[in-house]
């Protein structure tokens, strides 16, 4: 009997191919899109779930680097294990291969501790010597060609100008994405070094006195981990200066859910998307069927004239939605393994393979296919067959005709939800415009940065400071700075700063950035009083700073010229600064923070530096940069250059908005395809169904444009509908997003109003192509349709 069921169900989907396609399709796209959704959601779950004991493993948000190291021997009882580590960027080489890595400098515990397996060489003498290092197998085939490298050796260089060679002890296995080598802001951290090379490296991971160690304890199973809160207050203030201890509160972060505290919003909104786009689909199905059910009364009278019982009819038409279901199933797994790739790295993550997953999952597709089913067929499936024979036969069914407002609720709430999307994609797309436009404060057009090598000490910025004035020579370049930071919001910690001679209590945190001369007219930042630093260093130019207007506010100067020649201090440094100028406020950072108070600090006075920040002068842009490559070549032999412009990285700091953009564009256009697929399939059941009406209006006069816009009025007038009801929804969706931010667009109709035009447009021309055609038929062959 089954397979008698089966074998009608598809027939009858042949016999309907128009229609079936157009369900299929419809369907298929939402459940793939929310394969997808889900694909993505399940892969950044699952990250640190897979380091060994990552159910006791915890991570400390604000940290000493002494701190792991002394919980461990005071608490022996509860702390099983720690792992600190301090990550920097230096050029690493191999023969004539020269690049610039992301390298960590940790405790021997790395591997023992998390579980890294290596895919070359014992993990027990991986860090046996002080320069050793571990490498991932990208590192290897990069400079060796091949991954059993163990043995062989890498130069590296430190801050001081020096290189050494390290020996490779270990080749990691491919590393599970991971907040312990994935903490870098440019990157995942590919070669390991243990905290024997640190005098080399000159970094320490010790130290009351040191912030900003990554660190990491493995508590024993049961230990409730608020049991530090307080013994790690006590300790830091016993043993660290008072300035850092009356500011460090550090507290342990479960490392399972520390990765998921960032990326909560992101998948929170996107399991929103995902759902919505999946309940449209649904809708469109459902209100297919039951807006075909009608076409079928005279089959169900056959049947029962021939004695055909109901809950054999029942079972048939059941049988056909779930077969036709789990067609668009197997249809949406199609596209989910053809679209994984692309929407992997559209959301920039790493998503598992599709026969990755563990058994259970792949149930649930399918007994999702067999739910909707039962669901989509069970109205047409009840009604059509409590008909009675002779009404059947006659094609009376007065409910089907009553369920018009159904179906236009069901269009509505599709239309509405597209409606919701579009504008939202259209208002992100604006706030994403403003983070890269050009009300920034600073110039970032021709802007490029590049990493020279770190030589931090008073000769080593000589050296930088005389590659940068002959660079600066160049025809292709219009200016050249020498900087710790760029316009990315990165700084080296924060000060905290007060009048000199005022209460040092009362000191107001600042981002320092530490730069040459050259930075202000580089960025091109105005100045609102006297001067910046001197573009050429002069004797005393160490004790001289500039502040912008936010710093000077805060320090009780309305008028920035009045700031000028005052005198301040900083808490960490020693010496009195004079005040040589004011910058207008520039957006450093990201544009959820307010305008941050900012004091230039001149790099003779603390020694560090990481960029180069070049603006290019206009003109063809490859040849000036290659031309500079060729100048930097020649300064600084073995140094890459591996330049990036300005926008990159903006683009890293608003990456979760730049995904988000990318998956509301991905969502609107899907959503979009959902809608017009269930208006073809909708028009195309009402043309067939009014055919002899049309031949009807034809011969009384009506014009081939009247006709269209019957079908036109009854489908705009939903648009209207929903838009009325969606923009106020949209609306108060976007304006909860854009609170995040401390400078943001200003909500305006336009978007909204856009999104309800462009949809609208995008229907009626769907519309007018299928009504056109049997609009301009002749009215005799309408009149003789049945």
């Amino acid at each position: 009997m089954l397979k008698n069921y089966l074998k009608l169900a598809w027939r009858n989907i042949l016999k309907n191919r128009f229609y079936s396609i157009v369900n299929i399709l419809g369907l298929s796209v939402g459940i793939a899109f929310t394969l997808l959704v889900a694909g993505y959601i399940w892969a950044e779950v699952q990250v640190n779930r897979n380091l060994r004991n990552a159910d006791n493993q915890y991570t400390l948000d604000i940290t000493i680097g002494e701190l792991p190291r002394a919980l461990k021997e005071n608490f022996p009882e509860q702390v099983v294990n720690y792992y600190r580590w301090d990550g920097i960027g230096t050029i690493v080489s191999r023969g004539d291969k020269h690049f610039t890595e992301n390298l960590q400098i940790g405790d021997t515990t790395l591997l023992s501790m998390f579980g890294f397996k290596l895919m070359h060489g014992n993990a027990s003498a991986a860090f046996k010597d002080p320069f050793n290092v571990v490498i991932t197998p990208k590192v290897a085939l990069k400079y060796f060609g091949t991954t059993d490298v163990v043995g062989q050796t890498l130069t590296i260089a430190n801050f001081n100008g020096q290189t050494h060679p390290f020996t490779v002890g270990g080749v990691l296995d491919n590393l599970p994405k991971n907040s312990v080598t994935d903490m870098f802001v440019d990157g995942r951290g590919d070669i390991f070094m243990s905290t024997g090379a640190t005098q080399f490296m000159e970094r320490t991971t010790n130290g009351w006195n040191n912030p900003n160690i990554a660190s990491y304890i493995e508590l024993k199973p049961g230990v409730d981990p608020k049991f530090f809160d307080i013994p790690m207050q006590k300790l830091i203030k016993k043993n660290s200066d008072p300035q850092i201890a009356a500011t460090a509160r550090p507290y342990l972060i479960p490392l399972k859910s520390y990765y998921l505290n960032g990326t909560k919003r992101m998948l929170y909104t996107l399991s929103y998307v995902g759902l919505f786009i999946l309940l449209m689909a649904v809708i469109n199905y459902v209100n297919m069927c039951v807006s075909r059910s009608s076409n079928r009364l005279k089959e169900m009278g056959i049947r029962k004239v021939l004695g055909g019982m109901r809950g054999q009819l029942i079972r048939q038409f059941l049988a056909e939605s779930v077969v036709l279901v789990l067609i668009s199933t197997v249809v949406a797994l199609i596209f989910y393994l053809i679209a994984r790739p692309f929407f992997s790295n559209m959301l920039n993550s790493e998503m598992v393979g599709f026969f990755s997953y563990p058994w259970y999952i792949y149930l649930i597709p399918f007994s999702f296919a067999i739910l909707v089913g039962l669901l989509a067929g069970i109205y047409p499936a009840l009604v059509l067959t409590a008909l009675r024979s002779v009404d059947a036969l006659k094609g009376k069914l007065a409910t089907v005709n009553e369920k018009v407002f159904v179906r236009k609720s069901l269009v509505a709430f599709q239309f509405g939800t597209a409606l919701v999307v579009l504008s939202s994609a259209l208002v992100i797309s604006q706030q994403i415009s403003l983070f890269f436009g050009k009300d920034l404060g600073y110039n970032k057009d021709l802007l490029i940065y590049a990493k020279p090598p770190r030589y931090w000490s008073g000769e080593g910025v000589m050296k930088m400071e005389a590659i940068r004035d002959r660079l600066i020579q160049s025809p292709d370049i219009s200016d050249l700075t020498l900087s710790y930071s760029i316009s990315d919001g990165r700084v080296y910690g924060s000060v905290n700063v007060f009048k000199h001679g005022a209460d040092s209590t009362k000191a107001i945190a600042v981002d320092p950035i530490v730069c040459d001369g050259h930075y202000a007219s580089t960025y091109g930042i105005k100045l609102v009083a006297g001067t910046f630093l001197n573009a050429t260093y002069k004797q005393g130019d160490e004790l001289r700073v500039v502040i912008n207007q936010s710093q000077a506010k805060a320090l009780g100067w309305s008028d920035p010229k009045k700031a000028v020649g005052q005198q301040i201090r900083v808490t960490e440094y020693q010496s009195v600064l004079t005040i040589c100028g004011v910058t207008a406020d520039h957006q450093f950072g990201s544009m959820q923070a307010v305008t941050p108070s900012i004091i230039f600090v001149n790099q003779r006075y603390v020694n560090l530096y990481r960029y180069f920040t070049i603006k290019l002068r206009t003109g063809n842009l490859q040849q000036r940069i290659a031309s500079v490559q060729k100048l930097w070549d020649w300064e600084m032999p073995g140094t890459p250059f591996e330049y990036q412009f300005i926008d990159d990285a903006l683009a890293k700091m608003y990456r979760e908005e730049l995904r988000l953009q990318k998956a509301a564009y991905t969502a609107t256009v899907l959503a979009v395809i959902i809608v017009l697929l269930g208006v073809i399939g909708l028009v195309s059941q009402s043309v067939q169904k009014r055919t002899k009406e049309i031949g009807i209006r034809k011969v009384l006069g009506s014009s081939a444009m009247g006709i269209s816009s019957l079908f036109l009025k009854d489908i705009l007038t939903v648009v209207a509908i929903a838009g009325v009801l969606a923009c106020p929804i949209a609306w108060a969706l976007m304006h909860n997003w854009l609170a995040d931010y401390a400078k943001k667009i200003t909500l305006s109709p336009g978007p909204f109003l856009l999104a309800v035009a462009g949809l609208s447009l995008l229907t009626g021309g769907i519309i007018i192509l299928q009504t056109i055609k049997v609009a301009l038929s002749r009215p005799a062959d309408s009149l003789r349709s049945e």
